[in-house]
């Protein structure tokens, strides 16, 4: 048996450190990165389509993959306009904070951010891989920010004991408020640099969808570290991936 142990563990730990050791800053995604809840998300989406689906029995079901294909990383109205384009569906867009009962764009969102914070309201873990992955950079003296699309970024890193670790936090309240495009437009990720005074080139992206890979691929930054929680390792390298982790505990 040919003993490749060394050389092995040397050529792997290259490859994974060489994706941030020399950076300034790790510009974190939040849902599916440092805490499972974008499998929350994945459970609000297809309650909320699948309810509203019924009504519209000439529309294809939701899918599992319609949550990859069409919503993934992108702000929440984004998900909802795009997914109902796959249906072939257009429907008026309601006021911002329409009712959650109202089939509208907004409406829409609005009760999956419903049911997506009740679920969150039984508590958040954040992924152990990432809690090291943060301590460990955190020691080397990096700077860290929270670049999430999600509305909810502040309530999810609070429930999972994570907000002490991020000074800077870019949700999707902030987008909306500087007027900044979503996912996977890079602007989100390069005002987290900016706000901590640091040019893009030495911040590191790590994205799991392939919206906020493209999104970091888009940009100037230092590299993008891909996070494989489903959506395929070539597919996060198809994206514009630097490099692609299961988990953040690999690039130790």
């Amino acid at each position: 048996m040919t003993d490749l142990s060394s050389s092995t563990r040397s050529a792997s730990t290259t490859q994974s450190t060489s994706g941030w050791a020399d950076a300034s800053a790790i510009l974190f995604d939040l849902d599916g990165v440092l805490t499972p809840t974008a499998i929350v998300h994945e459970r609000a989406w297809q309650q909320l389509f699948d309810g509203y689906l019924q009504d519209v029995p000439e529309a294809a079901g939701y899918r599992e993959s319609d949550y990859f294909d069409h919503i993934d990383g992108k702000p929440r109205f984004d998900g909802v306009r795009d997914f109902l384009a796959s249906r072939n569906i257009v429907l008026p867009e309601g006021p911002l904070d329409d009712d959650p009962a109202h089939n509208t764009v907004h409406g829409l969102g609005n009760r999956k951010n419903k049911v997506f914070n009740d679920i969150v309201a039984s508590g958040v873990e954040a992924y152990e891989g990432s809690v090291r992955f943060i301590a460990a950079v955190q020691a080397q003296g990096l700077k860290l920010a929270v670049v999430s699309s999600s509305r909810n970024a502040p309530a999810v890193l609070l429930a999972a004991g994570l907000s002490g670790h991020f000074p800077v936090v870019v949700d999707g309240v902030v987008a909306a408020a500087e007027g900044l495009p979503g996912k996977p437009s890079p602007a989100t990720y390069e005002y987290a640099a900016q706000l901590l005074d640091l040019p893009t080139e030495e911040c590191v992206v790590v994205e799991d969808a392939v919206s906020g890979v493209q999104a970091g691929h888009a940009g100037t930054f230092h590299s993008v570290i891909g996070v494989d929680r489903g959506a395929g390792r070539q597919t996060l390298l198809d994206a514009g991936a630097t490099l692609v982790v299961n988990d953040l505990d690999e690039l130790l």
